[in-house]
């Protein structure tokens, strides 16, 4: 019986101890910047830092004009840039500015940070930032893969997505990268089972929110590059907190140049983003007027 009231005794003391420190732990803040504060019970502030003590913080919010919360109940302090915030809401970073409907912009994910992007529910594929300026990404193609193995084998087409991409100046990013598909069940001209691949640079004007992307691509199939570069323009532009419109389009060498053009509506939070959007050209037009409907989120990490 000692043994087990010894026990609880100690118990009692440890929780009181971690209680007592969670109380006075230390917020490295600065007075009359702006944060986002996150409350043990999930609850979220953002405002202006008023007063800081050993103990408690005070803030001052769009809505709220001083509020005291004690510091054992946050759970993080995220300073903000306070020009995110427009008539009292934050605009959170562009959660998805590095790529528009399938084509990449200049901008880089930092290091270490990457998402998940699923498109059409067959095109499923991951990024993440190696450094500030370079990223790695692949994936497959879910249907190939899913009949390949019904067929007895495993035969998924794959592919790998690097890119290279550095500021040049506030307001103009720069960078370079590589598309390459293996097609190990397709026939390309004479040869079957050629890896496909765009060796592409590109030149993104503007903000992660308001911005306009020209590139260059090379085609390499049966083992050589096209003559003719493809061409692309994309753009994006940022309508309210949680929307934008996104478009993209490529113009593709074929003895002539033939266009495929793209539009839609991008949907975001936080970590998330969802793009509804039509592809078309004069060809898909005949069966679709509006175009081809194209679907995929991504969910960032």
């Amino acid at each position: 019986m000692r043994h087990i009231i010894l026990f609880l005794l100690v118990i009692v003391f440890v929780c009181l101890t971690q209680s007592a420190f969670a109380q006075t732990k230390p917020i490295d803040a600065k007075i009359n910047k702006t944060y986002k504060v996150e409350l043990t019970d999930g609850m979220v502030f953002i405002g202006k830092l008023l007063k800081l003590e050993s103990d408690t913080i005070v803030m001052k919010t769009p809505i709220i004009q001083r509020i005291e919360l004690t510091t054992n109940n946050i759970k993080s302090m995220t300073e903000l840039d306070e020009t995110l915030i427009k008539d009292g809401d934050y605009w959170f970073t562009n959660p998805h500015s590095t790529r528009y409907l399938f084509g990449p912009s200049a901008f880089n994910l930092k290091k270490g940070e990457g998402y998940y992007q699923n498109t059409m529910l067959a095109l499923n594929s991951f990024n993440v930032g190696v450094t500030d300026n370079i990223s790695i990404g692949g994936g497959l193609e879910l249907i190939s893969t899913v009949s390949s193995i019904s067929s007895g084998e495993f035969e998924p087409i794959l592919f790998i997505t690097p890119k290279v991409s550095f500021e040049v100046t506030e307001d103009f990013h720069a960078g370079a990268g590589l598309y390459y598909v293996n097609t190990p069940s397709i026939d390309i001209g004479t040869r079957s089972g050629s890896g496909l691949a765009i060796a592409y640079g590109i030149g993104t004007y503007g903000s992660k929110d308001h911005n306009i992307t020209g590139g260059l691509g090379w085609g390499y199939v049966q083992g050589q590059f096209e003559q003719k570069p493809i061409l692309t323009v994309s753009g994006m532009t940022r309508l309210t907190q949680k929307t934008a419109l996104v478009t993209e389009n490529w113009f593709i060498s074929n003895d002539n140049y033939y266009s495929v053009f793209s539009y839609g509506v991008r949907f975001f939070g936080d970590n998330l983003a969802v793009d509804l959007a039509f592809v078309n050209n004069t060809d898909i037009a005949e069966v679709f007027i509006i175009g081809f409907p194209w679907v995929s989120f991504v969910v960032r990490f």
